[in-house]
């Protein structure tokens, strides 16, 4: 009874041992506060590849934090990456798994000479061998493993600000490009009227059908621009539609106030502060302890692991039977797994520097995003304040003055080129001012407007 008390004994801690669970799953991280206006209800934390799920194609008007949405969920790149979290959560909960036990069967003294013939003499032993883990291997196992998989939900988080830059420079793209074939139809018009008053003008005999032959001349320059810019905004449609993996663009054109900008912009050094919310600082703090635990198993694994045996032995001799029990440890005379340690130290500390590398390269990129931004800032204000209004007013003058014979045709189509030349390139600043906005935002993970400017 004894025997079989520490038999049971055993039995029930290998019982309870391969009972334990661990934690595997992803714990995926709160969207910042740049994503958390767009991420879809229900779905923030599952990054998960939707592929049973269905959608349809935008169509008609489309608004910035539709098109936000619609990629955030739907942008291919995402949902293949999602695939790999899943992974590692499936790799980390292979980590917490216990190692399988052997069964062992062995036949002892049969088919022999004297005294052992046939199996009157045999003994038979069943024995079960289990690998008993030490120094909490199977724990440190399995936190490395779930901070790798927590690492991969990390980086998407990442990929998600990349996907948030792209669209809103896309989005902003298509909104420039309708503004612009809108301004082309409206130089179509004035060329248009402007050939009609010089066709009036020939037939009472006041000017040269010269003047008329050049002002069909840049009516049709006129025409060439609007199909041109047309063919620029199916570009960028095209191109904003990719961003959900689209590639037919079903949607007629997006809204939105282009020139709506900040009166004041915060201070580089307001902005170099909130660097660390950077989904990419987050992602190397949290690949500092992935590499540390990894150390911490490493160290472990320095501490053998023992096989525990037990089972029962069949004498057919004495016709009885017996228990055995068995324990095996390596003995750690050469291999003490200082390689793997010392390698495990050396991550941690490559780690640490590329964490600092990281801080360098985003307070860098911040800077020149931010050279850009102040640029296209200050060009906005002057065109919009100074030289758009001076254009329009020497347009409108010369204008009314050819009509009355104070200027010549050449000082028409100068003052009209002059001023959507200035339109357009008040059009290219607003663009590229979105443009700089969107990249700083990526890297603060914060909107702009968020940001205190004192």
């Amino acid at each position: 009874m004894r025997k079989l008390s520490i038999f049971s004994l055993l039995m029930s801690t290998w019982i309870f041992l391969s009972c334990a669970s661990y934690q595997t799953t992803v714990q995926q991280p709160e969207p910042g506060p740049l994503l958390s206006q767009y991420v879809p209800a229900g779905i923030a934390h599952q990054p998960v590849a939707k592929d049973t799920l269905t959608f349809e194609e935008p169509t008609g008007t489309l608004t910035l934090k539709q098109a936000l949405s619609l990629a955030l969920l739907k942008n291919p790149e995402l949902q293949a990456f999602s695939y790999e979290i899943r992974t590692r959560e499936a790799l980390a909960l292979q980590a917490s798994l216990l190692p399988n036990p052997e069964l062992d069967i062995e036949v002892e003294n049969f088919a022999g000479g004297k005294g052992v013939q046939g199996f009157e003499a045999t003994e038979t032993t069943f024995q079960i061998s289990q690998l008993i883990l030490l120094a909490g291997k199977r724990a440190k196992r399995t936190r490395a493993a779930v901070l790798e998989a927590d690492l991969a939900a990390q980086e998407y988080e990442v990929m998600r600000t990349l996907i948030f830059k792209d669209v809103v420079q896309a989005y902003v793209a298509v909104l420039a490009a309708q503004e612009k074939v809108a301004l082309n139809q409206e130089l179509l018009r004035i060329a248009q009227a402007f050939v009609e008053s010089i066709d009036r003008r020939v037939r009472a005999g006041k000017i040269s059908p010269a003047e008329a032959a050049r002002a069909r001349v840049a009516l049709s320059n006129t025409e060439l621009q609007l199909e041109q810019s047309r063919i620029e905004l199916a570009a960028a449609k095209q191109q904003l539609a990719a961003t959900w993996g689209s590639d037919r663009p079903a949607f007629d054109r997006v809204v939105g106030k282009l020139d709506t900008i900040t009166a004041t912009l915060p201070p580089q050094e307001a902005l170099e502060k909130l660097l660390l919310q950077n989904p990419l600082m987050v992602r190397q703090a949290l690949a500092i302890k992935q590499r540390q635990a990894t150390l911490a198993l490493e160290r472990a694994n320095r501490i053998p692991d023992g096989i525990l045996s037990a089972g029962i032995r069949q004498l057919n001799e004495i016709n009885t039977r017996a228990f055995v029990m068995g324990l095996s440890i390596p003995l750690t005379i050469f291999d003490r797994n200082q390689g793997m340690i010392q390698a495990a130290r050396y991550q941690v500390l490559q780690a640490r520097q590329q964490k600092r590398a990281t801080e360098i390269q985003l307070k860098s990129q911040l800077a020149e995003s931010y050279a850009r931004l102040k640029i296209a800032h200050s060009n906005v204000l002057i065109l919009r304040n100074k030289i758009l209004p001076q254009a329009q007013k020497a347009f409108d003058t010369i204008q009314e003055g050819y009509l009355m014979g104070k200027f010549d045709f050449l000082d028409v189509l100068d003052a009209q080129r002059t001023l959507f030349e200035v339109r357009a390139r008040y059009l290219d600043a607003l663009q590229q001012y979105h443009a700089s906005v969107a990249e700083v935002e990526t890297l603060i993970n914060q909107p702009l407007t968020e940001v205190s400017v004192e």
